[in-house]
């Protein structure tokens, strides 16, 4: 169902579980085994989240939750599947390196909340996006309300959670949700070619930068001045740091020549 290729710092994800990348258990399992398994590699500083099939993902498993439903103890095995949908977006939310969503097609419900749980969302222009899942009497549980209600404010959350709508990529780039949009007849090459450019910068700045930025969605605005405080620091006293800072004064100084 997941197929991973490494190469160049990017770890390339894509998911391959037909007909339309459904959050099955048997998916969620496999992806924490790939995960496991990326983690004990050093060899990456980027993880590229895609789809091999015409639709990025349609997110829950519906088809085994409406077995659920007819069950005599739903509401527990609803639950137990939603935490663990939200274990799984949380467990890519909270690594160190840059993540990123490639979505061409359909990204709905859990596969938006996957995206979601990245740091950027790469789109191409034929992306359709959105949490439907009040059509259904349901809700955006796994991580949906949330992330995307401190992504893109509360005006965007509503419009997209409660009016169940569906945008496309255009309309998601005016929200903030997607962070690049491209033709789809460029969208692999130009995606490729952004995300080598993001794996090919200093490491330990970039994840350093990124933790300051979680630190500031807490809201606790000291908490992020130390946070800044104490990562450059740090990062001052790598022994590359001088020499690259010495590099670009360098080129900065030909340049005005």
């Amino acid at each position: 169902m997941l197929d991973l290729n490494v190469n160049d710092g990017v770890a390339r994800l894509v998911l391959s579980h037909a007909p339309v990348n459904a959050l099955s258990p048997a998916l969620i399992k496999e992806f924490h085994a790939v995960l496991d398994g990326l983690q004990a590699r050093g060899d990456w500083q980027v993880l590229v989240i895609a789809s091999g099939l015409p639709v990025y993902s349609a997110g829950g498993d519906l088809q085994t939750m409406l077995g659920w439903l007819r069950s005599a103890d739903p509401e527990r095995q609803l639950a137990d599947y939603v935490i663990s949908v939200q274990e799984l977006f949380l467990r890519i939310e909270s690594l160190p390196q840059i993540t990123i969503a490639e979505i061409d097609g359909a990204a709905l419900g859990g596969g938006l909340e996957m995206g979601l749980a990245c740091d950027m969302r790469f789109a191409s222009s034929a992306a359709t996006l959105g949490l439907p899942e009040v059509r259904l009497g349901l809700l955006p549980a796994a991580g949906g309300t949330q992330r995307l209600t401190r992504l893109c404010g509360q005006a965007a959350a509503s419009r997209l959670i409660l009016c169940a709508e569906i945008v496309d990529a255009a309309t998601a780039l005016g929200f903030g949700l997607v962070n690049q949009v491209w033709p789809r007849e460029e969208f692999k090459e130009r995606s490729t070619a952004q995300t080598r450019r993001i794996a090919s910068l200093p490491q330990q700045a970039q994840q350093s930068a990124k933790s300051c930025i979680v630190t500031a969605l807490t809201g606790d605005h000291a908490a992020g001045y130390r946070r800044e405080v104490e990562t450059i620091s740090a990062l001052g006293k790598l022994p590359e740091t001088a020499p690259r800072i010495a590099a670009f004064l360098e080129r900065a100084g030909k340049a005005r020549k």
